[in-house]
């Protein structure tokens, strides 16, 4: 028996339906790929293929890389936790916003890459540098001590994530062996700085242990409050 068109056509698998396309879901969507791969990970083409498209329908909701790349950042931004302000807590509340945001960094592989070197004026950047500005100025922080502060706390937080990224990375090629490629690496430096001449650098030799003991999170907590805590020699009230 001929099978008929119309059955041909009325049991023919549909398709599933793509996935939307806008502005939102492009930075989603590289935000799901920058975990994974990196910012060199993503691409327009990349980006193109997750929505089953060309690259030149991304270009109607979103410019160039460098314009994704700052809407990825901004989204981020969304990502960190303000408490209720409280200016007499002032410096443990800038902390806190600062451990968030250093983490938000973190677990997005390296795009703290892409807040080198920029001036972020997203919405979202925008609600934590206000919310910022106004916790160190009610304080008792002078308004330009304390933008100037800001700044170098986010640029603290930033570069010490994308130094993270950097070592992740150096780490994931070590495998399943990463304990024992740390221990190694740290019982190195170790014997390097104590067989330094001791004429040239007693510093270097005495201290060996000193530098090269204790985890990243010591390391960043110190940074942070030696920036927090420096703030009270500018504190007005």
């Amino acid at each position: 028996m001929k099978e008929s068109p119309f059955l041909r056509r009325a049991i023919k698998p549909q398709r599933p339906a793509k996935a939307p396309l806008g502005r939102a879901e492009i930075v989603q969507a590289a935000l799901r790929i920058v975990k994974t791969e990196g910012i060199d990970g993503v691409s327009m083409r990349r980006l193109a293929a997750e929505f089953e498209t060309g690259p030149s329908s991304l270009y109607a909701h979103v410019t160039s890389k460098d314009e994704l790349l700052q809407l990825m950042f901004d989204e981020m931004c969304g990502l960190m936790e303000l408490p209720e302000p409280d200016t007499a807590r002032w410096k443990e509340q800038i902390r806190q916003i600062a451990r968030s945001g250093h983490q938000v960094l973190l677990d997005h592989y390296d795009l703290a890459r892409a807040a080198l070197a920029t001036i972020p004026t997203g919405p979202n950047a925008m609600r934590v540098s206000d919310f910022m500005l106004g916790l160190m100025v009610g304080g008792g922080v002078p308004p330009q001590v304390a933008a100037w502060a800001m700044d170098r706390i986010f640029l603290y937080i930033t570069a010490d994530a994308y130094e993270m990224s950097i070592w992740r990375g150096t780490l994931q090629g070590a495998g399943s062996d990463q304990e024992s490629f740390v221990a190694e690496l740290s019982e190195d430096l170790t014997a390097y700085f104590e067989q330094l001449p001791e004429e040239q650098y007693p510093n270097l030799k005495k201290y060996a242990h000193d530098m090269v003991g204790g985890g990243n999170e010591q390391r960043f907590e110190l940074g942070l409050s030696m920036l927090v805590d420096g703030l009270d020699k500018y504190v007005t009230k």
